[in-house]
């Protein structure tokens, strides 16, 4: 079994919306049936009992090794802990080729459990050894390091379930929620519009003590201290007890408490240096709260006791610690709801004030606390007590996450009781802290769990804001990029900043940041990483949805302009022209519920994938009385139409017509593939909800130069003579412009035309065929990119088209694009046109620009 091109399918794809693992595998002839397989599947079973039930397809003899690498690396994930239930095996053109899909939630996750998949089969066949506790305590680990901590995790949840979409921005916590202009950033806790200051501030303890006791909250008395000496007469003016720490500190992290004698202040001191300058302040007695503010709302409460042990009179100190330990909520980190205690230099002091060593055995029933602090960090647990918070106590948690300036604010305080005033109790609130762990909200050791990511996305995200801009995917055989380009003119009309993807580049609002194809999904999600974009239009080719999936999870409008031959057909595994619909069927299968997906009903192959829309449809044509058309229409839904010469927009008894002599690109209606373009693009725009006024004054203010859209039939002149450029590629493309030539005037018509080495023989030779029955001269020309051909080759096949013309014309061949079209432009005379089909569009256009303008 070989196992080849693994790919991330990291947005929607051709098999599910899932993210997965993709990867091509051969099987020997010996590989093809199981069941044939003497012994295997009792050995694969013996390894990893866990890997179920092996989904056959059909009999149990078609079950293939690439059928069991399926089921196994789901299995080793769904082992691991990762929630994922998609995976596919499925058959190629070629015999024994397979395309294996697993869903995975950890990207690195999924690449492994497929490794270890492969491992767990070789030792299958071949009766080795695969240690399968191992492996899936690696998968599991790896699980924990690479996804998002509790904290994001509920945030992002909560964004998710409001349909906000989300993009983890780095392999920390940095994630972007929404798209473009409305996008907004959190990390952690912390959201995107809290400033530095802020945050500087609040690991300034006494900064914050001194800024909360102007605000009128209460807090404990103290200061810095620069030495031991220092601290201890700070320690007398305020009274023993005392508390010491570092002044900008986190997670309890060198923190000393209940500190009556000097010999225990010297110790703390020095532990507390370790982490910076060292602040000593008079000790709260009571018990420890978090109270957690988000926006100018008390969210959550809860009581934190620090990590301790209970006695029985039976187990020492280190075992009692050791059974707290095996609790399965306990855990290394954060990635767990509470964390493991620690029998560390620290424990081990704080055992000594209580007179013990972790080997002495407590009594029955005595406390012994292993830690000063009371953080979840560090081994404590929480009580949720929110419900119990006394108004008054609220009040002065909002105040003091106001006074420092955090959105997002843990407010630590030390009191009796959240059930009085603080005042009532000698209280006070100790310190305020940003990005604070969520976990003890989240999943208390006990009480009610609360809903913080939604509050966290509520505050970043009101209700009614879901983060996301008009996003208009359009993918086709021909005219997508001419189609999305008069899109993203529509939305500038309007007034917004676009951000438009297509294969000659990224721009955005006007402006172009990236060149040559940008059609995948990579350039999608640049452009909605963009802070200027308000809206988004897509060229989605076929190769981005293969590498990758959609670079977005679903989209406003989606349009598919027609299927064709020749699109790359026999490339990865894309052998029929059903094949390549079902592909960029992708785009319609992830419109939004309330979204529309606009399609050609003139294309039975486009007009069929209708069904899979989950929001509406507008389908375009320029018969209105086509069948789908007629039938679309009659239900009163939406549908685009020629009537005249006029574009109509048609839904119930509601009409909308605008003049094609207003709309440029057509000339006048002559076009016949640039009316295609315009109905599909003023049926996005209308989906989109742009009102008519922009829809018309874009279409009469949009010209299809080499600017505009370059090598989309762009018209020039040189001496009198008509000359068009376009990078028409394929026969449907070679069909539409023979027809929109014919429509011009012209005494002697000539053509100038190379083949894309990377197309079917078939594909190529058609490509003459079409344009040797329209053209009085045909000029061949090699390109030095063969794209995998052989010299000569593609000359070979033009000129085999050329002969199944049925038309004898001039031919001549030429070695070079530029020396082809100055023959071809030295021969024209007023009144002629040619028709030029670049290869290197850009170089071309400026050639044929310079030329015209010294003509």
């Amino acid at each position: 079994m070989d196992v080849s091109r693994t790919r991330a399918l990291r947005g929607p794809n051709l098999w599910s919306r899932n993210t997965a693992i993709e990867a091509v595998v051969r099987c020997t002839d010996d590989e093809l049936a199981m069941a044939q397989m003497a012994g295997f599947e009792a050995r694969l079973r013996a390894l990893f009992p866990a890997i179920g039930t092996l989904l056959p397809e059909g009999s149990e003899n078609d079950i293939s090794l690439a059928h069991v690498l399926q089921s196994a690396v789901l299995a080793l994930q769904a082992q691991a802990g990762c929630p994922v239930t998609f995976s596919r095996t499925a058959h190629t053109p070629e015999r024994g080729v397979f395309q294996v899909i697993v869903e995975y939630t950890e990207e690195a996750v999924g690449r492994q459990a497929f490794e270890d998949a492969q491992a767990l089969v070789a030792a299958a066949q071949q009766g080795g050894a695969f240690d399968c506790e191992a492996v899936v305590a690696r998968l599991r680990e790896l699980d924990e390091d690479e996804r998002l901590g509790p904290s994001t995790g509920a945030i992002v949840e909560a964004a998710a379930a409001r349909g906000i979409p989300w993009r983890r921005l780095t392999q920390g916590s940095l994630v972007q929620f929404g798209w473009g202009s409305r996008q907004r950033r959190i990390q952690a806790a912390e959201v995107d519009v809290t400033s530095a200051v802020a945050e500087s501030i609040a690991q300034d303890k006494d900064l914050t003590k001194r800024l909360l006791h102007a605000a009128g909250v209460p807090v404990p008395m103290g200061r810095p201290a620069a030495t031991t000496d220092d601290a201890w007469a700070v320690a007398l003016d305020v009274g023993l007890p005392v508390v010491v720490k570092p002044q900008d500190g986190n997670q309890g992290k060198g923190v000393t408490v209940n500190i009556t004698e000097r010999s225990q202040l010297d110790e703390a001191f020095r532990v507390a240096a370790e982490y910076g300058e060292v602040m000593v302040e008079r000790f709260l007695p009571g018990h420890d709260f978090r109270l957690l503010v988000v926006g100018n709302q008390l969210v959550a409460a809860a009581r934190r006791e620090p990590p301790q042990v209970l006695g029985d009179d039976i187990h020492t100190v280190r075992e009692l610690v050791d059974l707290v330990n095996l609790d399965p909520r306990r855990g290394e980190g954060h990635s767990t709801p509470l964390t493991k205690i620690r029998l560390d230099d620290i424990a081990v002091a704080r055992l000594t004030t209580q007179g013990m060593t972790p080997d002495s055995v407590p009594p029955k029933g005595q406390r012994i606390i292993l830690r000063n602090n009371a953080n979840l960090s560090t081994g404590g647990s929480a009580t949720d007590v929110t419900d119990d918070v006394h108004p008054d106590v609220a009040a002065r948690a909002v105040a003091a996450a106001q006074m420092v300036g955090l959105h997002i604010c843990g407010v630590d305080l030390v009191c009796e009781s959240v059930l009085h005033p603080i005042e009532e109790q000698n209280g006070g609130i100790v310190e305020v802290n940003a990005a604070p762990g969520l976990r003890m909200h989240l999943a208390p050791s006990y009480g009610k769990p609360r809903a913080i990511g939604q509050a966290m996305v509520d505050l970043v995200f009101p209700p009614g804001n879901d983060g996301r801009i008009p996003v208009v995917a359009v993918t086709g055989t021909n005219g997508k990029t001419t189609t999305a380009r008069l899109i993203a003119h529509l939305f500038s009309a309007h007034g917004l900043r676009v951000g438009m993807t297509n294969t000659d580049g990224v721009y955005v609002n006007g402006r172009q940041i990236d060149s040559g194809d940008c059609s995948g999904p990579k350039s999608a999600r640049n452009v909605l990483l963009h802070p200027e974009v308000d809206a988004a239009v897509f060229e989605t080719a076929r190769g981005g949805i293969l590498r990758e999936g959609l670079g977005f999870d679903r989209c406003t409008v989606a349009v598919v302009t027609n299927i064709g031959e020749g699109d790359h057909l026999g490339l990865n595994f894309i052998t029929t022209v059903e094949d390549l619909a079902v592909l960029k069927r992708v785009i319609v299968q992830n419109v939004a519920p309330d979204g529309y997906a606009v399609l050609n009903a003139a294309d039975p192959i486009v007009a069929a994938m209708a069904p899979a829309c989950p929001g509406k449809i507008i389908f375009f044509a320029a018969d209105r009385h086509h069948p789908v058309m007629a039938t679309h229409r009659a239900q009163g839904n939406r549908s685009v139409y020629v009537d005249g010469d006029s574009v109509v927009a048609a839904e119930g008894s509601w009409r909308e017509a605008i003049d094609l002599r207003d709309v440029p690109i057509t000339r006048g209606g002559k076009i016949g593939f640039q009316v295609e373009n315009v109905m599909a693009s003023v049926a996005a725009a209308w989906g989109a909800g742009l009102s008519w006024e922009t829809i018309r004054r874009g279409l009469s203010g949009f010209v299809n130069d080499s600017d505009n859209a370059p090598g989309r039939f762009n018209l020039m002149d040189f001496k009198g003579a008509t000359v068009i450029a376009d990078y028409g590629h394929n026969p449907d493309a070679m069909r539409a412009l023979v027809s929109a030539v014919n429509a011009l005037p012209a005494k002697r018509r000539s053509v100038v035309i190379s083949g894309a080495g990377d197309r079917r023989d078939e594909d190529i030779r058609a490509q003459t065929v079409i344009l040797g029955a329209a053209f009085d001269d045909v000029l061949l020309y090699q390109d030095a990119a063969q794209r995998g051909r052989a010299d000569g080759e593609v000359m070979r096949l033009l000129r085999e088209g050329l002969a199944g013309a049925g038309r004898t014309q001039h031919v001549e061949e030429i070695r070079g694009e530029f020396i082809a079209i100055d023959t071809a432009l030295a021969r024209l005379a007023p009144g002629d046109l040619c028709l030029v089909l670049v290869d290197q569009v850009e170089e071309a256009l400026a050639h044929l620009a310079r030329r015209c303008a010294e003509a």
